[in-house]
């Protein structure tokens, strides 16, 4: 039901004006000071953290974790994802929620494009992609209007239902609900976005 995503959303909002204890984790020093610089203009009290995912310290410290927007996956070894997954396991409290945000496999696979173009913040941007057998190999080429560019290659391995739901019950996850998008669309091959609600279990 659409009404579930809904319901969540605004309680994590209310929880972000509320909750003293908001921490923002990113390896990206220029996210977190963009974070800290919302979070002040809404008068949030908001904790950033710098470092690697794959080697969080955190233990059952937290009732919820977001991971939005396909921050999860860059890691060229599967094992590492599920590294990252175990890590957020251990930093929930006991019957935490998980809730991500990533790009659906399915979808991506149906209506694969090698270039797109996109003009953003002033700057076109080139995204050149390949496609292999688990991800998306994606080049980045950010050209300012001075003809000045800049290149990104990355790599993002991609999810469907199963495939993030396997990992999950492997990371000590109950998989709870999937959507399609942010208005909780059901899921289905035609949806670019693949939105999952999990809960520890153990």
């Amino acid at each position: 039901d659409h009404r579930d995503l809904h319901r969540l959303i605004r309680r994590q909002r209310q929880m972000c004006i509320r909750d003293s204890s908001l921490t923002a984790y990113d390896f990206s020093a220029d996210y977190l000071r963009e974070a800290a610089k919302r979070a002040r203009k809404m008068k949030v009290n908001l904790r950033t953290v710098r470092g690697d995912m794959r080697k969080l310290k955190f233990k059952n410290e937290f009732s919820a974790v977001i991971n939005l927007f396909t921050s999860f996956g860059y890691f060229t070894k599967i094992s590492e994802d599920l590294k990252v997954l175990n890590g957020i396991n251990k930093a929930l409290k006991k019957g935490g929620l998980l809730l991500m945000d990533l790009l659906n496999a399915d979808f991506v696979l149906k209506s694969f494009h090698p270039k797109n173009w996109l003009f953003t913040e002033k700057k076109w941007l080139l995204e050149e992609r390949k496609l292999f057998r688990d991800g998306i190999i994606s080049t980045w080429i950010l050209i300012s209007k001075r003809g000045q560019a800049r290149k990104k290659t990355f790599f993002i391995r991609l999810y469907n239902r199963a495939k993030l739901g396997l990992m999950l019950k492997k990371a000590g996850f109950r998989p709870l609900r999937f959507w399609g998008d942010f208005r909780g669309s059901h899921l289905s091959p035609r949806s670019n976005r693949l939105i999952v609600l999990a809960q520890k279990i153990k």
